[in-house]
Order: C-alpha cells, then sequence, then structure tokens
C-alpha cells in the first residue's frame, strides 16, 4: 500500500530499472515509479514552465525541452535510453475527452495549454508510437482518458494496437480507478501496457479501500467571493453535488457543471484543471494542499509559481502509477 501522504526526500531507487517519461508535464507518472523504486533517467516535455517545475522536483539527468516531434529526429541520443526498461507516456488528450468537442476538434489546429503551441493533439499518440519504435524498449506504458475508448474513438484504439503489434509488442488495455489505488480521487483512466519480451499477461486487480475527502482535506480552504457565488452557496443542500443541482432547483436551469461540491464522506471527483471545487462542509474553494492531497502529490512537492490544480489535473497521480509499476516488477522485470 502506498500511504497517500508521503514526501520526495524519502524516495529510495532499489531497483535496477530504467524509465523514460513522454509528456511529462510535472512528473505525476514519474513520482509514481520513483515510488516504486525505479531509475526514472529523464523526461521530454514541450512546456518551457511545466518543464522547469518538472525539474526543480525530479532533477532527471536528461532532460529534453522540445516537441516529441523534435525529439524524434534527433540523431545524437544518450546510449542508455536505447537500453529502457520503460518508455511512459501520457499523450495530451483533451480532444478525447467526452467533455469535449471530440470529433470536431479532430485533426485541427489549435493552440492548446500543453506548451501554448499551434498544434493537433489526436495524433500526438502516434508521434508517441514512434518514439517507440525509435527507442525499442522492454515495455510501453501510455495513459488517457476513457473518451478514447468510447465512440468513435474506438478506431485510434484499433490503430494504436494495430501499430504496436506492428513493432513487435504484444499489448494489453486495462480500465483503472485511481480510487483503488491508495489516491483520494475518484479517477477512471485507460493504460496501454505492452511488451516485447514474450511476458505473460499482466494481472491489474485493485481494490484498496476508498479514502474520504474529509480524511485528507486541509485544514483551511480559499475564501468564496462574489456575490452570485456566495448566493449559490446559500441554498446549498447535502444532495447537491455541483451548483448545477442548485440551479436546476432554483431556477429551473442545468449549467455550471464544472462548479463542483465535495463533501467530507465522499472521495472526491476527478481533479480536473478547468473546474472549480466547493468544500461542502465549510463553504471555502479548495486549497493547494487541497489538490495536492487529493492527487497523492508529496507533501514537499515545490509547484513554484505554477497552479497546482493545474499541474495535479494534468498528471498521473503518483500512487496510481506506483502501483502499477510494482506490479509491472513482480509479475515481469523481477523476474527477467
Amino acid at each position: 500500500m502506498f500511504d497517500w501522504k508521503w514526501y520526495l526526500k524519502d524516495i529510495k531507487q532499489n531497483k535496477n530499472v530504467k524509465v523514460f517519461s513522454c509528456f511529462s508535464c510535472g512528473g505525476g507518472s514519474t513520482m509514481g515509479y520513483k515510488r516504486a523504486g525505479f531509475d526514472v533517467i529523464g523526461n521530454c516535455e514541450i512546456d518551457p514552465r511545466m518543464n522547469a517545475v518538472y525539474v526543480k522536483n525530479n532533477h532527471p539527468k536528461y532532460n529534453f525541452l522540445m516537441d516529441l516531434r523534435e525529439f524524434n529526429k534527433k540523431t545524437d541520443l544518450p546510449e542508455e535510453l536505447y537500453n529502457l526498461d520503460i518508455l511512459d507516456g501520457s499523450p495530451p488528450c483533451s480532444t478525447f475527452s467526452t467533455a469535449g468537442s471530440r470529433e470536431k476538434a479532430w485533426g485541427k489546429e489549435k493552440v492548446f495549454r500543453e506548451g501554448q503551441q499551434k498544434q493537433t493533439l489526436d495524433d500526438l499518440f502516434f508521434v508517441f508510437l514512434d518514439t517507440v519504435e525509435k527507442l525499442k524498449p522492454k515495455i510501453v506504458v501510455a495513459e488517457n482518458v476513457t473518451g478514447l475508448i468510447k465512440g468513435n474513438a474506438k478506431g485510434y484504439v484499433n490503430e494504436i494496437i494495430k501499430r504496436l503489434h506492428n513493432l513487435g509488442y504484444k499489448v494489453q488495455l486495462f480500465k483503472l480507478n485511481a480510487a483503488k489505488m491508495n489516491v483520494p480521487q475518484t479517477r477512471e483512466r485507460v493504460f496501454f501496457i505492452a511488451n516485447n519480451q514474450g511476458y505473460n499477461k499482466l494481472k491489474l486487480n485493485f481494490d484498496e479501500k476508498p479514502i474520504m475527502f474529509g480524511e485528507i482535506k486541509s485544514k483551511k480552504g480559499k475564501k468564496v467571493t462574489g456575490t452570485k457565488s456566495l448566493e449559490y452557496i446559500s441554498q446549498i443542500k447535502r444532495t447537491d453535488l455541483d451548483f448545477a443541482d442548485i440551479r436546476i432547483r432554483t431556477e429551473g436551469k442545468r449549467s455550471n457543471f464544472s462548479m463542483k461540491i465535495v463533501w467530507d464522506d465522499i472521495v472526491a471527483p476527478t481533479l480536473v484543471s478547468g473546474s472549480d471545487f466547493l468544500r461542502g462542509d465549510d463553504k471555502e474553494w479548495y486549497s493547494d494542499d487541497d489538490c495536492r492531497n487529493i492527487s497523492s502529490f508529496p507533501q514537499d512537492y515545490n509547484f513554484g509559481k505554477e497552479n497546482a490544480k493545474y499541474i495535479c489535473g494534468m498528471s498521473v497521480p503518483p500512487n496510481m502509477m506506483a502501483n502499477i509499476a510494482n506490479e509491472i516488477y513482480k509479475q515481469w522485470l523481477k523476474q527477467s
């Protein structure tokens, strides 16, 4: 079991497992591998601000601040990157989210928050597969939103699996919930886990006891301001889970879904960087420490001047990846 409350300073690299992280953001996945004792030797990140936070907290041996497309063209990569145990990646996924425009945004260039560059996002998974072909790691771990396995997006899944098969990898697809993996947050994600070593099928059956919000919330939230917000809050009922519940009851309008209400006796909902979260029992917004704790980020993680909700909301919760990494080691790497 990985406790939700932990510190980077306590990490010990005690397994000879080399990992490289693509689309690393603030290092959620990286810190998960490190909690499992792995050696994360480097990263590639397009956003200079996110990369600076990553470097500050994770101190990579090899750091590439660039588009992964540019990384794939490099001919002078360290030899160590061609001998990886695990290549990890979480391709930006907003175009596949069920909360977004989905199909309408596929194939279109847009300035996204990820890197603040004009680019298409729905092809980045295939750019990542180009990295797989270049580096040929033993194991590939790729995370994405569950929207990727819904509706027309399933066609992308079939193409991803086909490409991995053509590269010599056996692929498994897992839908996992962080709330069952020592993370105080309901967060469902899809993981592609593939290997070219002929390992037996990986079994991932997590069922840890859920952690309620009241067990991890910070002592003080952020004060609510604004006449309209205060008006809605004055009409909250214990059964309300977002401001839309209040508005449909009081105005007949169902909007403000992204303004969530979190009670002490429930598991916190998925932390999304573009949403607001009200602590229902004390009528305050989430604090930065609430975002940290909900995401199982370490207590000594340094967000610098960056938005804690954004970094945590964009990252794989470290404990989620730590549990996966632990099973990969026990079932595969320990035996090899």
